[in-house]
């Protein structure tokens, strides 16, 4: 972990949306919600260049990121709201009042930033400091109170700086995360003009009864919700930091390489006979393909030592934003959760066998294009298919996307110079976005041991170097 001495804290405030400018809201869950409430909280840190002093950043720059960010919250209140969780049989739900706020924490950092944002691998635990941890959780009146949002940016004097943030996956999606995380920087940079959102095509919507259920899935998703809030109780408290012993790397595929791997892997999947029509090896599948056989590859011996055999299936996860599916027709600006999980699976022989990255390939590319007519489906059925796989300890899933254009967050400081996911340090996830530098290409990040993350190395730079 970062040295005690390199960062120290400055500040700690709470900033609210302008007093008086959101009413006393109750917002109910829908069933793609509640499946959420197991989840660690998400936590992200965004890099930029910053070449001044603390002083200024505290005189200068502070004052406009505190106004901005009231001014976002205006609209997108749910982040300074609170999650209230009754007991049996009443339903969760997220209450707004007026004296509601997100604590924001300013701290000052004599850390190497380079090194911290590099691509390379280099100790985990060294992001930690930058990424807030939601406050701790009560109980009032028999009600578990659960918070939402938290904040926290930290100066590299004369260098740069980060925002980092938690949230509640329960309360908003990655889209939805991040239409506010846009809406804020738009705010920042403009100075806190508030004319960015009097669009209201850009303002986010929450109406949580556009969110149909035919198929009776709220009282499935309730009962779990249950189940859940039976133990949550007896584990009140601030978020623990989980001791790692593991690496965080980066690896870039550029337009280049993926414009050469994709008809390679398209040519392959064809010759091959299990190949099904109208499958479309896009630039996310093959990205997937190669990541999934390059991690599964680096952790085979591990796998094997553990007692698992050739024939199990092992798991790929990835959600798909349903917002422009048929079956959900909402507006691209809903605010809450509305992903449905993409569940592939493989035997663990045919992935790491001759043929791996074409049976990854077909078999993403396959549950990418169910996904275009069954999102309804998979939504439905998803918590069933969810525990299947989480009982097989044989899974790998994707956070993130590059749809997200993460990259596209100026808050008058130049677009991020890196940006980091700190919730995948347990190692069960990877990391995607877009690739800053070139359109086209992709940003994958992930945390393994420091021997697996060599093997991943090799196997990586193999798959890249089979298609020349």
């Amino acid at each position: 972990m970062a040295p005690s001495d390199s960062i120290k804290i400055v500040d700690k405030v709470h900033v609210s949306a302008p007093a008086g400018s959101v009413p006393t809201t109750t917002l109910p869950l829908t069933y793609l919600d509640f499946p959420w409430f197991p989840c660690p909280p998400m936590r992200s840190i965004f890099f930029y260049e910053y070449p001044h002093p603390t002083s200024h950043f505290m005189q200068t720059t502070l004052p406009t990121l505190k106004h901005s960010l009231s001014l976002a919250l205006q609209h997108f209140f749910p982040l300074e709201a609170k999650l209230m969780c009754p007991p049996p049989p009443l339903n969760p739900y997220i209450l707004h009042t007026d004296d509601d706020s997100v604590p924001l924490t300013i701290a000052e950092s004599t850390a190497d930033v380079n090194h911290l944002k590099a691509d390379y691998p280099r100790d985990t635990k060294l992001l930690h400091p930058y990424a807030p941890q939601l406050q701790s959780s009560a109980v009032l009146d028999g009600i578990l109170v659960l918070p939402i949002m938290a904040f926290q940016v930290t100066v590299f004097p004369n260098a740069g700086v980060c925002i980092g943030f938690a949230h509640n996956h329960v309360v908003a999606d990655g889209s939805s995360f991040m239409h506010f995380v846009r809406s804020w920087s738009s705010l920042c940079k403009s100075k806190g003009d508030p004319t960015f959102l009097n669009d209201v095509s850009r303002r986010p919507f929450h109406n949580r009864d556009a969110i149909k259920d035919p198929a009776g899935c709220t009282d499935i998703a309730m009962n779990d919700y249950w189940h859940w809030l039976s133990s949550a109780r007896d584990n009140l408290g601030p978020s623990k930091e989980i001791p790692v012993d593991k690496v965080r790397a980066t690896f870039i595929l550029t337009s280049a390489q993926i414009s050469q791997l994709k008809p390679w892997l398209t040519s392959r999947c064809q010759n091959n006979s299990s190949y099904l029509e109208g499958l479309h090896i896009s630039t996310f599948v093959v990205t997937c393909a190669i990541m999934w056989i390059s991690l599964m590859k680096s952790q085979d011996s591990e796998i094997s030592a553990n007692g698992y055999y050739d024939d199990k299936f092992c798991y790929f996860l990835f959600a798909v934003d349903c917002r422009s599916r048929v079956e959900f027709p909402l507006p691209l600006t809903y605010f809450g959760n509305c992903v449905a999980p993409g569940i592939v699976r493989a035997k663990k022989n045919d992935l790491v066998g001759k043929n791996g990255i074409i049976t990854a390939a077909k078999a993403i590319a396959r549950k990418v294009k169910e996904m275009e007519s069954e999102a309804l489906k998979e939504a439905e059925k998803g918590p069933s298919d969810l525990e299947e796989m989480f009982r097989s300890g044989r899974f790998v899933g994707i956070s993130g996307s590059p749809k997200l254009r993460m990259y596209d967050t100026d808050f008058g400081w130049g677009r991020p110079t890196k940006i980091e996911f700190a919730h995948i340090d347990d190692g069960g996830s990877l990391s995607l976005c877009e690739f800053r530098d070139e359109p086209g290409g992709m940003e994958v990040s992930l945390v393994l041991s420091k021997d697996q993350m060599d093997a991943f190395t090799v196997n990586f730079a193999e798959s890249l170097r089979s298609s020349n």
